[in-house]
C-alpha cells in the first residue's frame, strides 16, 4: 500500500476532520481514506496510459519516428563465485 503525507493543512480543515472522525468512530487516517475514495470514485483515465503517452507526443513521434536499438541487459554478478 502507499504511504501519503500531508503537509500544510490549516488548522480549520485539520478540526472539521478531527470531529468528523468522532463522529464515524475512525481514525483520521481512515476517514481522509474514506473521503479520497469517495472523492475519486468513478474517475477513470479515459484511455490508457500508453495510447495517453502516444496521444500526446504525437506531434513529435509521427510515424517516421525510429526507436533505438535495444541493448542486451548485464548479467547479474555472481558474488559467491571466487575470482
Amino acid at each position: 500500500m502507499a504511504s501519503l503525507t500531508i503537509r500544510n493543512l490549516d488548522e480549520t480543515t485539520k478540526q472539521a476532520l478531527r470531529l468528523r472522525t468522532a463522529r464515524h468512530g475512525v481514525s483520521m487516517e481512515e476517514e481522509a481514506r474514506r473521503i479520497l475514495k469517495s472523492a475519486l470514485e468513478g474517475t477513470q483515465l479515459s484511455m490508457r496510459l500508453g495510447s495517453h503517452l502516444r496521444e500526446r507526443f504525437r506531434a513529435v513521434a509521427d510515424s517516421a519516428f525510429e526507436l533505438p536499438e535495444r541493448q542486451t541487459p548485464r548479467k547479474t554478478p555472481r558474488w559467491d563465485e571466487s575470482a
